[in-house]
């Protein structure tokens, strides 16, 4: 039976990122099972947005330990929360990172009835929790059920906040990334993703490998995409390095695909702060082969070492020999790539959605809509006056957001 089923995204929507991305391909995987669905996201530009998605105000850039998150909050933004939920008429809304000061915590205080909510973030210790834990538990009364996309991001919900959750790990496209050529056409070069300047994502690791990597192989081009000043990263990079370099800078969801199928070696350096890492399942949807440091959400992914080749975390030398080793064993590089391939199938939002489904049928009662509380109004004008959001500046929350 088909549902009107409303999505909160937190972040900014015309900013790529592992949430956003998330949120998106489950919007556009329910619509093709014949779902009404309707995403509320903060937008910076309007210019292009689908129409199944509600402008829920300009974000603002916030300081997250390292990262930037850019967040919807304040007046507006309730009264526009507000809105969307009279004018939605929901079966269901699902929060994405519920306790986030943007539009989903926003929806948690002003929405009551059939409410889920996915956690994505994992990390060791929250000012903003910790300060605001009485709004905290506010918000988290009116959900019906919780979701986490991997156990790393299960066990900062259950440390932090209290409560449980379900597993359900992220999804992908997969057909969106198959590639259409075997590896021997690939060409060869190393791929990096993400936000250039972030310190968690690594590059600076892989930057220290690469003296190393070209002295076995010196003819090695390296692929570097995602946000930043490049020119501030080749500052003081040995000639040799930096001319095997080239910076793509921010790309587009097809871009990446595109550029994921070219590439024979995905590296991902991480250096902490990921629940899952839903970029190696696209490198691995795209028939690349992966290397990536032995975070644990990366070597649960990775199926500790079968679906691709673990490093130690933040140790050049250790990334060095492990592309080196791939680059040199064409055999042993593709059985990886095939293994991952099988591996990223079984994250297949097709098979996925059908346990979001379930969790949405397990909270849902005949005739139940999703209203606004009007309750909720005294909560926001408590949160502005307490810790809860000016404490986020010194917040350790990390984000999936590669």
């Amino acid at each position: 039976m088909s549902m009107r089923i409303g999505l909160v995204c937190p972040y900014a929507w015309d900013v790529p990122g592992g949430v956003r991305s998330h949120v998106s391909d489950l919007a556009i995987t329910l619509r093709s099972r014949g779902h009404q669905v309707n995403v509320l996201a903060p937008v910076e530009e309007e210019n292009d947005l689908p129409e199944w998605v509600t402008d829920g105000g300009r974000p603002v850039a916030v300081p997250y330990n390292g990262s930037v998150a850019r967040l919807s909050f304040g007046v507006k933004a309730t009264r526009r929360v507000r809105a969307w939920i009279r004018e939605g008429d929901f079966d269901i809304v699902h929060i994405h990172e519920p306790l986030a000061p943007s539009l989903s915590l926003l929806t948690c205080w002003s929405a009551r009835g059939p409410l889920v909510a996915t956690w994505h973030s994992s990390h060791d210790r929250s000012r903003v929790l910790t300060a605001g834990y009485y709004v905290a538990q506010t918000a988290m009364e009116k959900l019906r059920g919780s979701i986490a996309v991997s156990a790393e991001a299960r066990r900062t919900l259950v440390g932090h906040v209290g409560g449980d959750a379900v597993l359900i790990p992220n999804g992908v496209r997969v057909k969106d990334f198959t590639p259409e050529v075997h590896d021997r056409q690939r060409r060869r070069e190393l791929l990096f993703l993400g936000r250039i300047e972030e310190p968690r994502k690594g590059l600076a690791v892989l930057l220290e490998a690469m003296p190393a990597i070209l002295d076995q192989v010196p003819d090695l081009k390296v692929i570097v995409a995602g946000p930043g000043d490049s020119e501030e990263i080749r500052k003081g990079l040995p000639e040799r390095v930096d001319h095997a370099l080239t910076f793509y800078g921010a790309v587009s969801d097809q871009r990446k695909q595109e550029l994921l199928r070219e590439a024979q070696v995905y590296v991902a350096p991480h250096t902490g702060g990921e629940s899952f890492g839903i970029v190696l399942v696209e490198a691995m949807a795209a028939g690349a082969c992966v290397v990536a440091s032995d975070i644990p959400a990366f070597e649960q992914v990775l199926e500790g070492g079968k679906a691709g080749r673990l490093f130690t975390t933040n140790d050049p030398r250790a990334l060095a020999e492990a592309v080196l080793s791939v680059l040199a064993d064409d055999a042993a590089r593709r059985a990886l790539a095939d293994r991952g391939y099988r591996r990223a199938e079984q994250y297949d939002w097709d098979t996925v959605v059908d346990e979001v489904l379930d969790v949405y049928d397990s909270v849902r009662v005949p005739g139940d809509k999703v209203t606004e509380d009007l309750r909720g109004q005294a909560l926001g004008r408590f949160a502005a006056r307490t810790n809860f959001i000016r404490g986020r500046r010194g917040d350790k929350h990390e984000r999936e957001q590669s």
